[in-house]
């Protein structure tokens, strides 16, 4: 990529918190002057544990991935190693779920670019049907059949006219190979997002990426997908054309395109040889270095099946693949390493050690000339050419020239968009799904929520409380609740009383409180005493759960949570790897809380909840089945309202994968009804 990948990262972690990973406040104040404000470090009052999250994910992960790494060191055979490699397969698909259906391509050529040693071929081709791909096809000037490349782009504004991506394919042009390079989802002539004057109106790249991946897993879709499925069909129509030989293909990218050359790497058979540059490490690398990735980077369960990077690559073992890899790379080398060294091992018991290799380029991210000299000259071995390594003086076009669109954006041409796919999806699963009673609703959250039949009441840490508070209440004594592994919610009890030990035994009512993003902020706000005044004689109590107040990380850059490629992001696309949704955790969280309410004779308990809060409540209200009352403020009105959007605030970390496939939150609001379910205001996206 170029040198501006980095930078246009770093833009995306830094801005437009107001799309993806603001408060809903912006759009709720038309509805209700007290809707929450965002909040930044200085006003959440305490955060107690910061690290809680980061340790809780990373001792996950590192538990599967030690697990995974003892399973292949143990190999022992070549028919082992071989039955590794078909398991491997057979998870990846389950990751990436089943493909689509192959469509026509119905390519065009819009236009030819002759040059001395080869000619650009400016392409269209539908990878879906009306989804349009611009493409550049680098065709030897030479008679005969030569091997074929498909080439895959990382974070470039400008797509594959990028100029280490048009180097690479020059480059390869020059060599005698085939050369498709096309545009990814969201940049170069791709763009989803676009106003009338054809500009993104979200951020290219990275926050279009964000924001059409992160909708898709509520219809159980998954960018990567998506992304791989065009590296496919591109390989579909490199291989008719006459100048390519079907026995020679291989593929290569860099960063975003070193994912993509992972990942198709993993999902599709018919390469004879791969090269990803700047993207193989490990998930367990990136996860400790608080290393965010893109959505399409982070397959859905590809942590709870087992898998890590190099799978992906030993999917295609024996063939010959490299890894590229930067020694100054914000991509840690180290997991390079290591995982050059694990496929060392795979290949040498598939009688194959020589087709597995690494290479490491001393610079930063990119992929410079030193990689791409590596990736020439091994593409060479693989295919027999005695050719010279040493990169040709290459002539880098405009990005007119390369340009495949009359106007520069298949948009103008009237393609689909990856959001208009996805609504489409979200209301055939809603007109296809059948009419829910108490007991399926319940079932269907249980499994999506990973939520066991009979929570267990929680242990119990008795924290100092806070010195300073303005609830209402002589006093706050304050608990941690170690729901599971170390990892839980705070919980504040408010009382006429002194008390810094355990709750007392009581049958008095209870008010429980969760917490949009601080519950200690929270209960400060005269809108929010004046709900809790309606309880006046009840104990009150208010909950943070996982992730947010007293939990709300410090990681992934300074004070990153609202960002949308912060820490909220983060842990929330980790759960999607780990099958085990965030909201599922923090649902897990508030019935914890109200088994140890119920533990301390509370039998009669009103919820409320606010905002992102809302969401684990509904839920946890829902599986509960005994609370007094539910009242709700600024709560989403359906999982099929942010699915069918253009764009929302609600962040990741409020969306349950492929729940529109299963139910949605209109069906848990009537079965809280008889509990004098309130929601107030009614909240849009």
């Amino acid at each position: 990529m170029s040198s501006a990948e980095v930078s246009r990262r770093q833009f995306a972690s830094t801005s437009a918190a107001a799309l993806l990973g603001s408060t809903i406040a912006g759009q709720l104040s038309r509805a209700a002057s007290a809707a929450p404000q965002p909040l930044s470090a200085d006003t959440i009052g305490s955060n107690r544990f910061p690290r809680m999250m980061q340790e809780y994910m990373s001792d996950r992960v590192e538990r599967i991935l030690d697990a995974r790494e003892q399973r292949i060191l143990s190999l022992r055979t070549r028919r082992e190693a071989e039955r590794y490699v078909l398991d491997v397969q057979a998870r990846i698909r389950s990751s990436f779920g089943p493909l689509p259906k192959r469509t026509p391509l119905n390519p065009q050529v819009t236009s030819v670019v002759e040059r001395d040693m080869y000619q650009i071929r400016n392409v269209i081709f539908e990878s879906r049907p009306g989804f349009l791909v611009t493409a550049n096809l680098y065709v030897p000037r030479a008679a005969g059949r030569f091997p074929g490349v498909v080439g895959t782009c990382g974070h470039s504004t400008n797509g594959k006219a990028a100029e280490a991506y048009q180097a690479f394919a020059q480059g390869l042009a020059r060599k005698g190979y085939v050369v498709l390079l096309y545009d990814p989802i969201g940049q170069g002539e791709r763009l989803q997002y676009t106003n009338e004057e054809l500009q993104s109106t979200v951020g290219v790249g990275v926050r279009e990426h964000l924001m059409a991946g992160n909708q898709q897993f509520l219809t159980g879709d998954f960018l990567g997908t998506w992304r791989a499925w065009d590296g496919i069909r591109a390989l579909d129509y490199l291989l008719t054309l006459p100048e390519v030989d079907p026995t020679r293909i291989g593929v290569t990218g860099n960063s975003g395109g070193g994912t993509m050359t992972t990942w198709l790497a993993g999902v599709e058979n018919r390469w004879t040889m791969a090269a990803p540059s700047c993207f193989v490490t490990s998930f367990r690398n990136n996860l400790l270095n608080e290393l965010p990735a893109d959505t399409e980077q982070c397959p859905p369960n590809a942590l709870a099946l087992g898998l890590d990077h190099e799978d992906f690559l030993a999917a295609l073992a024996p063939r010959p693949v490299i890894i590229l890899a930067k020694e100054k790379d914000f991509f840690d080398v180290r997991g390079s390493e290591a995982a050059y060294r694990r496929l060392q091992h795979l290949y040498r018991l598939l009688r194959a050690e020589s087709n597995i290799s690494l290479f490491t380029g001393p610079t930063e991210h990119g992929y410079s000339v030193e990689n791409r000299e590596a990736m020439y000259a091994w593409f060479n071995r693989a295919v027999g050419s005695t050719v010279p390594a040493a990169e040709p003086e290459l002539t880098i076009e405009t990005d007119e020239t390369l340009q495949c669109a009359k106007s520069g954006q298949v948009a103008a041409m009237d393609s689909r968009t990856v959001m208009e796919l996805t609504a489409e999806k979200a209301e055939a699963l809603v007109g296809c799904r059948e009419p829910l009673d108490s007991a399926a609703v319940q079932a269907a959250l249980r499994k999506l929520l990973r939520v066991p039949a009979a929570p267990a009441v929680p242990p119990y840490r008795i924290l100092r409380p806070h010195t300073e508070t303005a609830y209402r209440r002589k006093s706050v004594s304050t608990y941690f609740l170690e729901a599971e592994d170390d990892c839980g919610p705070v919980v504040y009890r408010m009382g006429t009383e002194t008390l810094q030990s355990r709750p007392p035994q009581t049958n008095a009512p209870a008010v429980l409180y969760v917490s949009h993003h601080s519950a200690d902020a929270e209960l400060r706000e005269e809108w929010l005493q004046q709900a809790f005044a309606e309880h006046e004689d009840a104990v009150w109590y208010s909950c943070d759960v996982r992730g947010v107040g007293e939990s709300r990380p410090n990681t992934c850059g300074r004070d990153s949570f609202l960002q949308p490629y912060g820490c909220d992001y983060f842990y929330a696309i980790h759960g999607v790897m780990l099958g085990d949704c965030y909201p599922g955790m923090k649902t897990r969280d508030v019935l914890a809380t109200l088994q140890w309410l119920h533990s301390h004779g509370h039998a009669e308990i009103h919820l409320i909840a606010n905002g992102w809060g809302s969401v684990p409540a509904t839920f946890a209200a829902v599986l509960h089945g005994t609370l007094a009352s539910v009242r709700l403020f600024n709560s989403l009105d359906s999982f099929r309202q942010i699915a069918t959007t253009e764009t929302y605030t609600w962040p990741l970390s409020t969306f349950v994968p492929n729940i529109l496939q299963h139910m949605d939150l209109p069906d848990c609001y009537a079965l809280l009804q008889d509990r004098g379910l309130r929601r107030e205001p009614v909240t849009t996206v």
